[in-house]
């Protein structure tokens, strides 16, 4: 083919609409707007990174700027507590004053219990063993008890809280709103059901398999709207609609809002992918699963970063496997490189009852890159002049020697957990 021809081809190329179908899916909105803050999944290590970072977003004066807080698993925990302690959300640009007393403190007591032992044990009672929704549905009463009693309907309007789980049936993105639950496919009951309870959508983010068995919606087809899918399909698929942790599907919490919003804030607190030497089939087969996510996780990053490369999108991540040093800021504080890859990103994916090291290390992490980020990538919407210095939450932890000391066994998961 000739150089005329194939400028020929080109240009015809260049000049062809997407199909209708295709634009739909994954044209972004022509004039995106807000400002969207995703928290990760990744259990209570995740919950209390994210608790962190927000703290420093709040002494910023972004946090209150947020538009949409998209959250799964872990993330959705901390997001649960936003929406019951800071309701009603403070006017954009204002600061929460009393941010340690009103929020981090609560959680952190929250975060030193354990949500998952018991939850399993009543799971092996021999008259639960035919129920297969058993641990769940615990795991549900103890956020109702412990973390919220609000029903979704009564979620603040602003910002717009998006707890994400997945779909068993369609493999996509599920989301709990206030006006609004279900996907694109099966379709949307709106408004949700009146007696559905924030701790409901809380349960459904953050059952993680095999822990816990998903989360049956049981409900009947014809009250979606809306649905994409053909008829057959959704009807054969509300029979046995589950719902599992919301990372199975999208760990980082973007699907919701990467098409509308003009400026994403990503808080990564989901656990880093170590190599490992073959260690027989049965670790060989949880190798294959781990192998496969990891590859989603990278894949969503890289296009999130070449994204905002490229000015196709504004904001900035951060990653509980970060380096401070990573952002080029001159004298600003941080955990050492061997501390945050061998012991701080290796705390464990649980609900176990973390301790008051692993909690107050973890928040420093997400305070320290979180202000990192946003002072290196987005200084613009910092609203607080001159902007605060760094008041590190817990300074005490800050020390290589007695970080490592604590942490050396934060890794493991325990049966019977650790309290």
């Amino acid at each position: 083919m000739g150089q005329q021809d194939k400028a020929a081809v080109g240009e015809r190329s260049s000049e062809l609409a997407p199909s209708e179908h295709a634009a739909a899916a994954y044209r972004v909105a022509r004039e995106r707007s807000g400002l969207a803050l995703c928290l990760s999944g990744g259990g209570f290590r995740a919950a209390l990174f994210h608790l962190g970072a927000l703290r420093r977003l709040n002494e910023l004066g972004i946090l209150s700027k947020v538009t949409t807080i998209s959250s799964v698993s872990g993330g959705s925990i901390l997001s649960a507590h936003l929406a019951t302690t800071l309701n009603p959300w403070p006017p954009p640009g204002d600061i929460v004053d009393d941010w340690k007393e009103r929020v981090e403190d609560r959680f952190c007591e929250f975060a030193g219990h354990n949500l998952r032992t018991g939850a399993i044990l009543k799971r092996l009672l021999p008259w639960n063993w035919m129920r297969t929704s058993t641990a769940v549905t615990e795991l549900m009463r103890r956020y109702e008890r412990d973390l919220t009693k609000l029903k979704l309907i009564d979620l603040p309007d602003r910002p717009e809280f998006v707890l994400s789980a997945t779909d068993m049936a369609f493999g996509v993105n599920w989301v709990f709103e206030k006006e609004r639950v279900g996907n694109y496919q099966i379709g949307y009951l709106t408004p949700p059901p009146s007696e559905w309870l924030l701790a409901r959508a809380v349960a459904a983010s953050s059952c993680f398999p095999p822990v816990f068995n998903p989360m049956p919606v049981n409900a009947e087809y014809d009250v979606y709207k809306r649905g994409k899918a053909p008829v057959e399909k959704r009807k054969n698929a509300a029979k046995g609609l589950r719902l599992t942790d919301g990372g199975v599907y999208d760990n980082l919490g973007l699907e919701p809002v990467w098409k509308s919003h003009e400026t994403v804030l990503v808080s990564d607190g989901g656990a880093t992918f170590d190599p490992e030497p073959d260690k027989g089939l049965s670790r060989r087969l949880k190798r294959y699963t781990d192998i496969v996510g990891n590859q989603v996780s990278a894949l969503r990053k890289r296009w999130l970063i070449s994204n905002f490369l490229s000015g196709q999108l504004i904001g900035t991540y951060w990653g509980i496997g970060s380096l401070v040093e990573n952002y080029d800021l001159l004298g600003h504080p941080g955990y050492p490189p061997d501390l945050v890859e061998n012991l701080i990103a290796e705390v464990r994916t649980d609900l176990d009852a973390f301790s008051e090291a692993e909690i107050k290390v973890l928040v420093n992490q997400g305070y320290l890159l979180a202000d990192a980020a946003v002072d290196r990538h987005q200084p613009q919407l910092i609203s607080v002049s001159p902007k605060p210095r760094l008041e590190i939450p817990y300074v005490e932890w800050m020390g290589e020697g007695k970080v490592r000391e604590a942490l050396k066994n934060s890794h493991k998961r325990k049966l019977l957990g650790r309290r």
